[in-house]
This record gives structure tokens, C-alpha cells and sequence, in this order.
């Protein structure tokens, strides 16, 4: 969090603006009081002064009200803002106020200004008692990845009467890039690191299965006895089982369908973050692991391609790399994109392709390069189903058009189902998943494949 006082000083941004206009009590005492004015000069022309009377009234208490009503620099402003924005999370702007003077408390509203990048957030009320100072937190949520900005601050009170109201922009001009959920990711690889998921897996440790030797251990009931080591427990006196682990250092390559598809939003985030988000959980873990981990994208044109690379310390490459991806309105060209992944892999290497498609139609030519690529590689095929279509499909058919949208959704959901059954049929691993848990399924996955060495 970074802290900055926007007080009565200027900002960098620019000075504060200040506008001071009559609150709809004012215009209401005017309106409702003009008749009662007006009816004793149209009843006796003697009466006409009580209108001057009602007007001057009128202006004084206004004018009153004006000289009671705090100026933007009596109020205090300081500024917390996160440094930086995750995609599908939350995190708190806070803006600290206070009242400088005065004998009454001071209401006010306070609302942020934000770009179109951000979802906007409701103002709040704040009390702020003279010579104290009170808090307003609000609720940054990112919709796309970018440069979310907090260009400024909104506040007015009214005067003591409520007639007359101050409106105060203070300029912020704060920038706070939004990039992928790192966060989880490590937090994700930590739980990894304690639970039973990773045994065999961080040391790449099996009793019996792998390729490669690791170490000797007493044999116990239970144990394949194809693991025994006779020479050494002859020399050792008691039966020892040999104990090996999975082949490490395999290319690992994360490929990423950026085209149009993939930018339609889920619960508020597209797709490509999520599939973003996903991939760097199970970059963490194959690093992690020992494999050598790389990153594709590509939509109609190849807009990515990180040679695979082993170590933790390749992690905040591929992160700077999955943020600098950008949203796209091209179709996907998966003819020249997976071509080109084709001839970038010299050595049998585990693709995990993430990415979505509509019909059969659409993905016609999506299937016949995949296919081409399994015929060298090992391929998962990651869709993202939308939870929506689900929905739609199982709501109750109460209207004519509930019933059109369910059949509809069941035909899409069936389409896609023939797509996947006929990939696997062609020996292409595939999970299609809602967003929320797509990334424990591919983790899951990857970890099977390195038990059973399907890559080598």
C-alpha cells in the first residue's frame, strides 16, 4: 500500500476544484414559499412589500448558510491505494479525511472517480466531528487487465441549514497496473508445497515407479517385489527395495488462445485472464518440480513465444510476459499458430492448450491441428466452460422463451461434448472446466502424467 497526502496543498494532478451551489432544500423553500408570498399583494396591493420581505429572507439565509459552510481546505485528504491491481480480486482504496476547525461536525459524501477499467463503486457517508478525522474504504475491482486509474475524489457537504452545498474534486491522478492473480498462485504453490499432492513429486520420489534410480529402502510388506535389490541386501543383511523417481527436466509449454473467444468476461473476468491464471498455478508447480516450463500465445498471428527454461527463478519472466498479453477481436488462427509451436519443439514436450470454441463448425479447423500436434506431443486441451450455459440449460421451462434459451444451451452444451469426445478418441487428453476450478484440474492432471511418464 502507498500513502500520499492530498491536503490543502495542490496535488501534481492539478488544484482542487471547488463549486458551491443551492441544494434542492433551496430551491424547494423558494418554490413552496413564492405563493405564500405572492397571494397577500394579490389580496392588497398595500401587502406587496411582504414579497421583498420573502426574498431578502430568502438571500440572507442562503448567504448565511454559505458563510457556514466549511471551504475545501478546512478538509483533510490522504490517499492509501494498492501498488498494484489483481485480475478477479478485490482490494481496498481507504481515504483518510479530516476536519480541520469548525464547531459542528461536518457530513459529507465522498465518491473516487475511476476509469472505465474499474467497476464503479457507490459514494459513502462520512462524519467527521471538528478536529478528528474518520475513514472511507472502497472496493477496487478490476474488470480487464491494464493501467486502472484513480483520477480523482468527489466530496460535498451542505451549511448548517442544508441550503447552500460545496463540491470539491481533488485530483489523485494515481495509475495502478492491473496484472494476473499472482497471489493465489503462490499461495496455491505453498499449500501444494505442504500437502501429500507433492510427495514424490518436489523430490520426485516412488517406490517402484519412475525412470530414474533415486535411493534404497527397507522393504515392507506391501511393496512390489520387483523393487527388491538382492545384491544389496546380501551385502546389507536384510532385504532392501529400491526406490526411483519421475523423469525431471521435461519442456513443459503452456500455449494460450488469445483471440476473440477468449476476451468474453465470466463472473465479471474474460477468459484469458482466467486461462492466464490457470497456467501460471501450473507453471509454479512444474518449475517447482524440475520441469522446464515455456509460454505460447497466439491468436491469428503468433504474439508470444518463450523458449521452455527450468528454475523458480524463470517464474517472474513468464509472469511479465502473461501480463504484456493483450485482449483481441481476431479469430484464431489455429493452423498457423500450432504449426508454428510445431517447429519451436525439437523434443517430445507436454502442451497443455488452453482455450474455448462454440460449435463443431468453429472448431473444425482447431481439431484437425491439434491432432497434427498430438502426433509428436503429449496434448491437454484446457476448455473453460461458462457455469451460465449450465444454468440456462437446467432452468425450469416456465416461459416460451426459457424453454428456447434451455434447448438452445443443451444443443451447444451437446456440440461441445462431440468436439471433445472426438479429441480424445485421437489420444488428446482434454478437461473442460468452469473457471473457479479449472485450475486444481489441470495441476491434478499434470502431476498423473509425471507419475505415469507419459511425456518420455
Amino acid at each position: 500500500m502507498r500513502s500520499d497526502d492530498t491536503g490543502p496543498a495542490p496535488s501534481r494532478a492539478g488544484e482542487a476544484l471547488s463549486r458551491i451551489r443551492p441544494t434542492p432544500r433551496a430551491l424547494a423553500l423558494i418554490v413552496l414559499g413564492f405563493a405564500p408570498a405572492l397571494l397577500p399583494a394579490v389580496a392588497d396591493v398595500d401587502l406587496w412589500t411582504l414579497w421583498p420581505v420573502f426574498v431578502g429572507m430568502t438571500v440572507l439565509l442562503m448567504g448565511w448558510d454559505l458563510l457556514g459552510c466549511p471551504g475545501a481546505r478546512r478538509v483533510d485528504v490522504a490517499v492509501e491505494s494498492p501498488d498494484r491491481l489483481y485480475i478477479g480480486s478485490h482490494d481496498p482504496l481507504v481515504v483518510c479525511l479530516g476536519f480541520l476547525g469548525g464547531r459542528h461536525p461536518l457530513r459529507l459524501e465522498v465518491l473516487p472517480e475511476l476509469n472505465d477499467l474499474l467497476e464503479t463503486v457507490p459514494g459513502q457517508d462520512v462524519v467527521l466531528p471538528p478536529g478528528e478525522s474518520a475513514e472511507a474504504t472502497f472496493t477496487l475491482t478490476p474488470g480487464r487487465r491494464g493501467e486502472g486509474e484513480v483520477r480523482a475524489l468527489w466530496m460535498r457537504w451542505s451549511g448548517p441549514l442544508g441550503l447552500m452545498r460545496r463540491a470539491v474534486r481533488r485530483p489523485l491522478g494515481r495509475t495502478v497496473p492491473v496484472v494476473p492473480d499472482v497471489r493465489s498462485v503462490k499461495d496455491a504453490a505453498i499449500l501444494a508445497a505442504r500437502s501429500d499432492a507433492w510427495s514424490g513429486l518436489r523430490q520426485a520420489k516412488y517406490v517402484g515407479e519412475g525412470s530414474e534410480f533415486e535411493s534404497l529402502r527397507e522393504f515392507m510388506p506391501g511393496l512390489d517385489p520387483r523393487t527388491i535389490d538382492w545384491k544389496a541386501s546380501a551385502r546389507h543383511h536384510t532385504l532392501l527395495s529400491r526406490e526411483f523417481r519421475a523423469e525431471r527436466d521435461r519442456p513443459l509449454i503452456i500455449a494460450l488462445d488469445t483471440g476473440h473467444l477468449m476476451s468474453k468476461p465470466v463472473d465479471g473476468v474474460p477468459l484469458l485472464d482466467r486461462a492466464i491464471n490457470a497456467g501460471l498455478h501450473l507453471a509454479m508447480v512444474g518449475l517447482k518440480v524440475g520441469d522446464r516450463v515455456g509460454l505460447f500465445a497466439f491468436d491469428q498471428q503468433v504474439r508470444l513465444a518463450r523458449g521452455p527454461r527450468p528454475g523458480i527463478g524463470h517464474f517472474p519472466i513468464l509472469l511479465r510476459d502473461s501480463a504484456s498479453l493483450e485482449y483481441s477481436e481476431a479469430e484464431t488462427n489455429f493452423t498457423l499458430g500450432l504449426m508454428d509451436l510445431t517447429s519451436r519443439l525439437h523434443r517430445r514436450s507436454l502442451v497443455i492448450l488452453l482455450t474455448d470454441f462454440v460449435d463443431t463448425v468453429t472448431a473444425e479447423l482447431m481439431v484437425e491441428n491439434v491432432e497434427r500436434l498430438s502426433k509428436r506431443h503429449l496434448v491437454v486441451m484446457v476448455t473453460l466452460r461458462d457455469p451460465s450455459l449450465d444454468a440456462i440449460a437446467d432452468a425450469a421451462p416456465d416461459e416460451v422463451e426459457t424453454l428456447h434459451r434451455a434447448v438452445v444451451s443443451r444443443d451447444m452444451i451437446r456440440e461441445r461434448e462431440i468436439v471433445l469426445r472426438r479429441l480424445r478418441r485421437l489420444g488428446v487428453l482434454t478437461i473442460d472446466a468452469p473457471p473457479d476450478g479449472v485450475s486444481s484440474q489441470i495441476i491434478d492432471r499434470y502431476l498423473r502424467i509425471k507419475r505415469r511418464e507419459m511425456v518420455g
